[in-house]
């Protein structure tokens, strides 16, 4: 038990405890690459070496401090648990008033965009004022054991005006404690937040070693195994949640849409597909949104090399290429243009559905 557990981005890990053995932990470390690469759980880690009896460059896994931060390698159930504690009606005063806080150990606390309900939880969870305010006021208090350690998940999720209160501890640093935010990409933090943060960027993994993860962690036949590690796109997290067969179904209803795109058919025949891909409630909507980026990339890769192609769906190969015969690379273009807006208007709270519609539209328009 210890860092050696923890698979890829070496250099991330040769730094961390490089900083911990010399006793030069910065106070702010913001953490960004895609999502399942383990951000948090590197983080989690080093939040248990931080605070080891044992070590001090690693942890040990077995002295109270480690076996107590251990608790938070699963967040759900620390989640469900404080949603019910303050109760399914809570109101916006008491969810400001009672911030959703992860703690099992008293010098380690997980922030995580607060989902406010637990039986219907909101459409887009956000890191609330609550919860910054209360990392603002235990940060300086003084840890029972060596270091205080923040987490903050989905720290992309803050409203940029109440990302100041987090910006304020960042100005005054406490000497004993170290914030660590989790972002998919700095760009979406204030450019004052990642100035006072010393940056690591998590690579995915290559489709070699998720493989052979798998190998030691899932009981799929070799085919699968490949499969797997292939959609992944370097994310052992990905690799570990994916249902194969719900992957395919909800891939083709995505290539159906780009097909009835490029196709030009009338918008009227797209609204069903895309009103159920934006109702989907088994993966979250930035996920469908990757998948119509992961078919488009996989058209690029097509129409530049045909026969040596790398695909990111290998599965829909044959599909693919048929598609590809039929759309322009000014239409794959168009396409993406229209993806990144929707995607950059999310953080507004845009209508999902409204957004996937138009983006179907335009491409049965060309």
């Amino acid at each position: 038990m210890g860092f050696a557990d923890f698979l890829g981005n070496e250099n991330i890990l040769t730094a961390l405890r490089g900083m911990l053995r010399a006793g030069r932990v910065p106070n702010a470390l913001l953490f960004t690459g895609p999502r399942g690469v383990g951000k948090y759980t590197l983080a989690r880690m080093f939040a248990q070496a931080a605070n080891c009896e044992r070590l001090t460059d690693d942890f040990c896994g077995e002295c109270a401090p480690c076996r107590s931060i251990a608790q938070l390698a699963d967040t759900q159930p620390l989640i469900e648990r404080g949603l019910a504690e303050r109760g399914e009606s809570a109101d916006t005063a008491a969810v400001e008033r009672m911030p959703l806080l992860l703690q099992t150990h008293p010098d380690v606390c997980v922030v995580v965009p607060d989902p406010v309900r637990l039986r219907t939880p909101v459409a887009r969870p956000v890191i609330r004022m609550g919860q910054l305010r209360a990392v603002q006021r235990a940060a300086y208090f003084r840890p029972a054991g060596r270091r205080r350690v923040f987490i903050l998940d989905g720290a992309e999720t803050m409203r940029w005006d109440n990302a100041n209160i987090f910006l304020k501890i960042l100005e005054e640093p406490p000497e004993t404690a170290t914030l660590i935010l989790l972002a998919f990409s700095a760009d979406l933090l204030l450019r004052t937040i990642q100035s006072r943060c010393l940056r690591f960027y998590f690579a995915p993994l290559p489709i070699e070693q998720v493989e052979g993860f798998l190998k030691r962690r899932a009981d799929l036949k070799p085919a699968q195994r490949k499969l797997v590690a292939q959609l992944s796109q370097g994310s052992i997290g990905t690799a570990l949640e994916m249902d194969l067969e719900e992957s395919a179904r909800l891939r083709r209803d995505v290539l159906r849409v780009v097909e009835l795109g490029a196709a030009g058919k009338p918008a009227g025949k797209l609204f069903a597909l895309t009103a159920q891909l934006a109702k989907s409630e088994k993966v979250p909507f930035e996920n469908i949104l990757d998948l119509f980026y992961s078919l488009l990339t996989d058209l690029l890769e097509l129409s530049c090399d045909p026969k040596n192609s790398v695909l990111r769906n290998p599965d829909l190969r044959r599909e693919l290429e048929a598609l590809s015969a039929k759309a322009t690379l000014e239409w794959v273009s168009q396409a993406t243009s229209r993806l990144d807006q929707l995607h950059g208007r999310l953080r507004r709270n845009v209508n999902r559905q409204l957004g996937l519609e138009n983006v179907a539209v335009s491409l049965a328009g060309r």
